[in-house]
């Protein structure tokens, strides 16, 4: 038998119920010998890449740690009856919460943190998609300049622009006001949207629209049933980035809230620096309630969206159509 023959003599052999044939050299799996190709990498790398790898986690570790204990001593002392000089608190009671949540008026101030965060994460899209739409598709002459001039609060430190803002607010009878408080908040959230869409729908297909059009969609049709579901993974991605700059937002809010438009971060500013006297634990229990509700918010937000599988749904997207 020629050696041309043996690949067929081994398939016919296996027709035949004789599985014990060797199967043919071209039907072998090929196999990457990725352990051995990781340990030759490991062998050729230097001590000092070694070294810069050990100073790079340990410098993480460190700083993870410290971060930890912060986080952990403010937590143990928000419960503490009495914390001087000893390594663990003499006890643990719930009474700084209440106090915190009563003197603080923490019901109101969430209220108010729940409308601007609503309001802001609701405008930015409903005004950043169709812009970011618009910057994909369109081709003209300062398309680069508008990109820069859009994004530029995202560059500039807010305290910049928001001194010569709030006091446009306060001349036109907006400071003090929630609506107020939800236009500064809107001024760094839109190039959030904006930012996050551009390249995600400059990923979708432009042959999508066409076909839509051939076959007699309109656009609130082409926008509904082709586009939107498109979008829907770059929207919650956006909303979530929005979502947890304005929960932090700190320096446009305080120039322009008045005692009834505090949010969370502005309100533990004042609990920490106004005058009186206010007992430690009181403030700590303030500060976690703070994280509590960011990190839950935050958790609700990643039910709906997974930020790091975002290119990944655009570009699977259209296959699925």
């Amino acid at each position: 038998m020629s050696t041309a023959d043996k690949p067929m003599a081994g398939t016919l052999a296996a027709q035949n119920g004789d599985f014990m044939t060797t199967p043919s050299p071209l039907s072998r799996p090929a196999t990457a010998p990725a352990a051995p190709a990781r340990r030759a990498r490991m062998r050729r790398e230097g001590p000092g890449s070694r070294l810069w790898r050990a100073v790079v986690w340990g410098a993480m570790i460190f700083f993870l740690v410290n971060v930890g204990l912060m986080i952990a001593t403010v937590a143990m002392n928000s419960f503490a009856t009495r914390w001087f000089g000893t390594p663990l608190p003499e006890g643990f009671t719930l009474h700084w919460y209440a106090q915190a949540w009563r003197d603080f008026q923490l019901a109101d101030v969430l209220w108010v943190t729940l409308e601007v965060v609503g309001a802001v994460v609701v405008l930015s899209i409903a005004l950043g998609v169709p812009a970011a739409y618009a910057l994909a598709r369109a081709q003209f002459p300062g398309k680069k300049l508008a990109m820069l001039v859009f994004l530029l609060p995202l560059m500039v430190p807010p305290v910049t622009y928001g001194i010569p803002m709030a006091t446009v607010l306060y001349k036109i009878g907006l400071g003090g006001t929630l609506a107020g408080v939800i236009l500064a908040n809107l001024v760094p959230s839109l190039p959030f949207v904006i930012l996050v869409m551009t390249p995600f729908i400059e990923q979708i297909d432009p042959n999508l629209e066409a076909a839509a059009r051939i076959f007699g969609a309109n656009t609130l049709k082409y926008f509904r049933h082709v586009l939107l579901p498109l979008l829907v993974p770059g929207i919650l991605a956006a909303g979530l980035l929005v979502l947890v700059r304005t929960i932090g937002m700190f320096e446009l809010t305080f120039f322009t809230a008045g005692p009834d438009t505090q949010t969370l971060v502005v309100a533990l500013y004042y609990a920490v620096f106004s005058t009186g006297v206010r007992a430690p634990q009181s403030i700590d229990a303030m500060a976690m309630i703070y994280m509590a509700i960011t990190l839950l918010w935050v958790l609700i937000a990643l039910q709906f969206v997974s930020p790091t599988q975002l290119v990944s749904r655009v570009k699977e997207a259209p296959k699925g159509e």
